[in-house]
């Protein structure tokens, strides 16, 4: 690891306490630690106000036309004390970095320029709690397909009539599939019903297509397109970039929190293309978008013609354990429904509640294509399908039309001013740098990043996502868009084993798009990659966890190997950091996440013991911030990595047993994301393995004389006397390994925390005893030798040095050597003495068949499910 500098290369000030380091491909603490940052996204339930799930008709529509309403309360409850029982729980999952989406609705959802100041001071009220608890923060401007009025999430509603739009047209027409009005405009809404993901679907529809193309390449595509004096991508981008600047401005001058707590910002999450390089608008998409077919399937043109209210017969489509299958045409009417806005709404050319002019030229009423000739609205024709494909020719004459590129031409330019924006607040901010979903990042200037910057990427499991059902067979999916493959079927995997190591060379394909950052100079900055979502369904297979009458009730085993299966791709050679999704304080079984019937947060409290087959079925019911009666009683003591040097919290210490309770209480396939990692490595990580089936885990680091930490007054560790050893060349300071209860328990430990408690039991009674010892233990390299606590039963073997297992932290500081010259490899293997834990649990249902039967079917499925390519969410 090169030597740390003692200043921040963005802004040639000395560094902070606790600051973060971006190079030689990782995060870099000011001691010249290589760190691992693992964490949540806090939270799902940020995407809509409290009170507002997406599956709520009544007020939807009237509030957003009067100004919409606050985003108080969200991600978390600072009045009713469950943000201290939240996050602790994720401390105690031993997570130190949280990814915090904020939708640019929250922000000015009051109309062009007026700004919630009341949610941003309650934003920073949250992060001084997240400080509290010794967590790193990047925020997320959050959005899916667009805005919740389009089915998905991020922006504000003024941002449809600003584009010519009537919103509350888009489900008659199928423009966007609006969830809360699924699913028809016609008859009774029925929003239990909506399909898994098919609200993906809603980027290859008209609203989606048409305001991302407008965003990104408004000038280019749209010129006509001008409201108060500008065209319409400057006037969306301009807000948006404002917006979350005056956040950040705000952020500042609270104090603090820059760089203590938040490390940066990431871009946009999952900016779509739109309709920008299209290939051919007659046609369904091949490789443009990142949505499977399901449901019904308007091509462009069709969608063009149904947004004018003309009834159009379209494709529909069903996505099964083998992909995509066209089961026939559905006739969809819109009765003479258009979703362009009618030119009444705007008395000479302004509008009356939100104020804008609009050009003369912008004529309401009809399709922004028609107006810019990409279609003939009277005779049906479709005028230039490769619009959306080829620079605009300078000139009828031009010969050779150029091909368009959306992340160097489009998004590119948005970064370097959203980005300079930012750091007009925050100047030493790490950029986190998102492309849209499997496309590679464009080639960031290193001018713009200075020296801080994050590759910043999304990975799901596709098929999982979209089935609800963990297979024994998967594809290549990455490969598959990126043309691996010369036929899609050799990209099938068969069996867990290869679907594992598939999942992990996508990861280790997608870590080595960050090159990408900072390529303009000659010997570029490698900078880190965090995996910033990635997280698999809870509610697989018809919700039969959750059905109390079933006898795969509670049996979260399937979605615990599914999340294994992406989280282990992390580890190995890749050595990633991640942050997964998600995390909502108000999950229930009935509605999920309270957005669009996704259903994947970590913790549900339908699932805290002594809640069985609570659901929270009525409309609107979702509390902010929900807890167990536990969690309020008494907190753990925080366990996270970064506790000692980064957090003023302190709290009562909790017996390791209730510790573990706690932990496991209302998790959903805690085994597979409550994981051993290091923390902070002296030395580079190589590889890291780890076996849930087993309770197995090793660590490879690589170590050279420049891994030698150093110590600075006021830096993080500097003062630490306890970690400051002497003799035989060792380190002086640690290298920090996570090990969780959930996997490394002793049997008396599992036992008591297992064991039915009175809940009319004192505080006093319940507390009990707390271990807050330090066990020392010198070992023999190569040999094995027992760590046995009240806590713990652990087998650790080390290639060199000695260990500290501090109980209460869950953690584990392994010191040895760091080379006078030359680099070596040292090692370290935990193993629990006993195996893994038998956590009680209803038996996993196993289907007859197997992977044979499957097998046999597996060119189907993937001829379906990638015909000419591959459409993965």
């Amino acid at each position: 690891m090169p030597q740390v500098p003692k200043t921040c290369p963005a802004t040639g000030q000395p560094i902070p306490p606790n600051y973060l380091h971006t190079f030689d491909g990782h995060f870099v603490d000011a001691n010249g630690r290589a760190l691992l940052l693992r964490g949540v996204n806090l939270s799902g339930s940020s995407k809509a106000p409290v009170g507002q799930p997406s599956h709520v008709l009544d007020d939807f529509w009237s509030s957003a036309q009067a100004g919409g309403q606050s985003f108080l309360g969200r991600p978390l409850n600072l009045e009713d004390g469950s943000a201290d029982a939240h996050l602790s729980r994720l401390r105690a999952w031993g997570f130190n970095v949280l990814r915090y989406p904020i939708t640019w609705e929250a922000l000015e959802h009051e109309g062009p320029g007026r700004y919630d100041y009341d949610f941003m001071d309650y934003t920073i009220r949250v992060l001084y709690k997240c400080k509290e608890y010794g967590f790193k923060v990047y925020l997320d401007p959050h959005q899916d397909a667009w805005s919740r009025f389009s089915g998905g999430s991020g922006a504000p509603y003024w941002t449809l009539p600003a584009c010519g739009i009537d919103p509350q047209a888009f489900t008659a027409t199928q423009a966007a599939i609006v969830h809360c009005e699924y699913p028809s405009a016609f008859d009774t809404p029925d929003p239990a019903a909506l399909p898994a993901m098919i609200w993906s679907t809603n980027y290859s529809r008209l609203a989606s297509q048409t305001l991302f193309a407008l965003f990104f390449g408004g000038k280019t595509f749209a010129p006509k397109c001008i409201l108060d004096g500008v065209n319409i991508q400057d006037y969306l981008q301009s807000h948006f970039i404002q917006a979350f600047g005056v956040l950040a401005d705000r952020i500042r001058d609270a104090g603090g929190l820059l760089d203590d707590v938040i490390i940066g910002w990431d871009s946009m999450n999952e900016p779509s293309e739109g309709f920008i390089e299209y290939e051919d608008l007659s046609m369904y998409p091949i490789a443009q978008g990142a949505a499977a077919k399901k449901g019904t399937m308007p091509t462009p043109l069709q969608s063009f013609k149904l947004g004018m209210g003309i009834a159009q017969t379209l494709d529909n489509y069903t996505f099964g354990s083998f992909g995509s299958t066209r089961t026939g045409t559905v006739t969809v009417d819109p009765k003479g429904i258009r979703i362009w806005a009618d030119p009444s709404t705007e008395p000479n050319g302004v509008h009356p509640k939100w104020g804008w002019k609009r050009s003369s030229e912008w004529t309401l009423g009809n399709c922004v294509w028609a107006l810019h000739g990409v279609w003939d609205i009277d005779t049906g024709s479709l005028l230039q399908p490769h619009y959306f494909r080829y620079s605009p020719s300078p000139s009828p004459s031009s010969a050779d039309p150029v091909l368009v590129h959306f992340s160097e031409e489009f998004l590119l330019p948005h970064l370097t001013d959203y980005v300079t924006r930012i750091r007009a607040a925050h100047p030493s901010a790490i950029a986190f740098i998102q492309a849209s979903v499997f496309a590679i990042p464009p080639k960031v200037p290193e001018s713009l990043l200075k020296g801080r910057a994050c590759h910043s990427t999304h990975y799901y499991d596709g098929l999982t996502l979209m089935t609800r059902h963990w297979h024994m067979f998967n594809a290549d999916a990455l490969g598959i868009v990126r043309g691996k493959y010369s036929s899609p079927i050799f990209a099938a995997k068969f069996g867990e084993k290869a679907i594992r190591a598939s999942i992990q060379s996508q990861l280790g394909i997608l870590k080595s798009d960050g090159v990408q950052l900072g390529a303009d100079v000659p010997e570029p900055r490698r900078y880190p990659t965090i995996i910033g979502e990635i997280g698999t369904p809870m509610d697989m297979d018809d919700k039969k966890a959750y059905d109390p009458t079933r006898k795969e009730y509670g049996d979260y085993s399937s979605q615990e190997h599914a999340l294994d299966a992406s989280l282990n791709a992390t580890d190995g050679p890749n050595v990633l950091s991640y942050t997964v999704w998600t995390y909502c304080p108000d999950n229930s079984h009935m509605w999920g996440d309270g957005w669009n019937n996704e259903d994947l947060s970590l913790w549900s409290e339908d699932d805290v013991q002594g809640r069985a087959g609570h659901h929270s079925a009525a409309a609107g019911s979702l509390a902010s911030a929900r807890t167990s009666r536990m969690s309020l009683v008494t907190l753990p003591v925080p366990s996270s990595p970064y506790a000692a040097a980064w957090s003023s919290y302190t709290a009562r210490a909790m017996p390791v047993h209730e510790l573990l309770r706690f932990m496991r209480d209302g998790a959903r396939a805690i085994r597979a994301f409550c994981r051993p990692y290091p923390v902070k490595v002296v030395g580079t990580p190589v590889d890291i393995q780890f076996d849930i089936g087993k309770a197995s885990f090793k660590v490879k680091v690589r170590v050279t004389p420049a891994d030698a930490p150093h110590l600075e007054p006021g830096i993080a560790g500097g003062e630490e006397e306890s970690f400051v050893k002497d003799g035989g060349g060792e380190s002086v300071l640690p290298t920090e390994i996570f090990i969780p209860l959930v996997h490394f328990a002793s049997d008396g430990c599992v036992e008591r925390s297992l064991a039915v408690r009175d809940p009319e039991d004192s505080d006093e009674a319940r507390s009990g005893s707390a271990s807050t010892d330090t066990l020392l233990l010198t070992l023999v390299a190569g040999k094995g030798e027992k760590i046995e606590s009240e806590g713990y039963a652990v087998q650790v073997k080390v290639s060199e040095g000695r260990v500290e297992m501090d109980e209460s932290e869950q953690l584990l500081r392994w010191f040895y050597a760091v080379p006078v010259s030359g680099k070596k490899e040292v090692s370290i293997e935990l193993t629990r003495v006993g195996g893994a834990i038998n956590w009680p649990r209803v038996t996993r249902k196993t289907s007859a068949g197997g992977v044979r039967s499957r097998k046999r079917c597996m060119a189907g499925w993937l001829e379906k499910l990638c015909p000419g390519g591959c459409l993965i969410m």
